[in-house]
């Protein structure tokens, strides 16, 4: 582990506080630093930057420095934050420790105390998560580019935050929607921003059948993979190319615990989703990845940000928060109504399901 740079993320609304902090661990701690400036850009930053400490302010708009706190712990026990403020009083030190900072800082910083802290903590992160176990194992199963992101982009970026592993198997280029190449490329660039293993098959668009072929090429990944979780297709859809899926997945899958669907576009009135998972702190990184798929987006109303904020926020009359993605439930084992939580254990017997 020595030597290795240690990685840091600043969370503050004041852009000159942060970049002091920022400036002061790059040059005295040899941190690599990323900003965010408030606790919703902080849940996205941690998927994607993968920190080994995390250093956030306590007042700032949106999500709190305590808010953010409390989201970190139920995602990822193990990782550091030092709790930073300028009102130094028992009750905001109280509150810091009963949410399990690791440290609590006072404005203004005693710089060298920063760097002994921020450098000690990273390092601890740093090991507890090289010595955490994976915790679930997630495989996402569309039909054509963009279906998975639109269906579970905000859950799977959820999985992420937690550190689960997360592949995606897209079954064709969907050619009959746009240039196929174009299709792949966006592909890759959504997969890599979600920090996903993307397997691109050759089926048909609008032709893939629900029986053998299909069956044999979801089996293929399934035995590399070794999933936990699936989310797929419903079968309640318009399309018959989601529907095939569907039907190959469920057989597939048969000895997944866990297999849940989601919504697309094209599904019907008949989608009964029994699952409503909070997408809060997670909607900015689904627009993320849908914005990589730029050849679709003048054509395809459903991938407008408006559009998609407001499908989130219609599901969550139903519960589970202010943004939701619905699942119906196939089978289940995991607790998908709460995918950011502390999934750690041992999977070493994963390979032996």
């Amino acid at each position: 582990m020595a030597g290795e740079t240690r990685r840091v993320l600043v969370v503050d609304d004041d852009a000159d506080v942060a970049l002091f902090v920022k400036t002061v661990l790059e040059r005295r701690a040899g941190c690599v630093v990323q900003l965010a400036a408030d606790g919703r850009q902080a849940v996205a930053a941690i998927a994607a930057f993968q920190p080994d400490a995390v250093v956030t302010d306590i007042e700032m708009p949106g999500l709190s420095g305590l808010q953010l706190l409390d989201a970190i712990r139920a995602a990822q026990p193990w990782l550091p934050v030092v709790v930073m403020t300028a009102h130094v009083s028992v009750d905001y030190a109280v509150s810091a420790l009963r949410a399990q900072a690791d440290e609590f800082l006072t404005k203004p910083l005693d710089t060298a105390r920063l760097v002994e802290v921020v450098a000690r903590l990273a390092d601890e992160g740093r090991a507890r998560r090289e010595n955490a176990a994976p915790k679930e194992f997630v495989l996402a199963v569309g039909a054509h580019p963009d279906d998975v992101e639109i269906g579970v982009g905000g859950i799977l970026a959820a999985h992420r935050a937690a550190g689960d592993e997360i592949t995606i198997l897209t079954l064709s280029r969907g050619a009959r929607g746009g240039d196929a190449d174009d299709r792949q490329h966006e592909s890759l660039a959504a997969a890599e921003l979600l920090g996903a293993r993307l397997f691109l098959k050759d089926l048909v668009d609008t032709e893939i059948p629900g029986g053998g072929p299909t069956v044999r090429v979801i089996e293929e990944v399934v035995r590399e993979v070794v999933p936990t979780i699936v989310y797929t297709h419903t079968n309640h859809d318009r399309h018959q190319d989601h529907r095939a899926v569907h039907e190959a997945t469920i057989v597939a899958t048969r000895s997944i615990d866990t297999v849940a669907c989601y919504q697309s576009p094209s599904s019907t009135v008949d989608f009964r989703p029994t699952r409503f998972v909070s997408i809060d702190g997670f909607v900015e990184r689904k627009l993320e990845l849908l914005a990589s798929f730029r050849s679709q987006a003048e054509h395809r109303a459903y991938l407008a940000p408006d559009f998609v904020t407001a499908t989130a926020r219609y599901w969550s009359r139903f519960g589970g928060g202010e943004s939701v993605e619905p699942l119906e439930i196939v089978r289940e084992t995991a607790d998908l109504s709460t995918p950011v939580r502390d999934r750690a254990g041992d999977r070493a017997d994963r390979g032996r399901r």
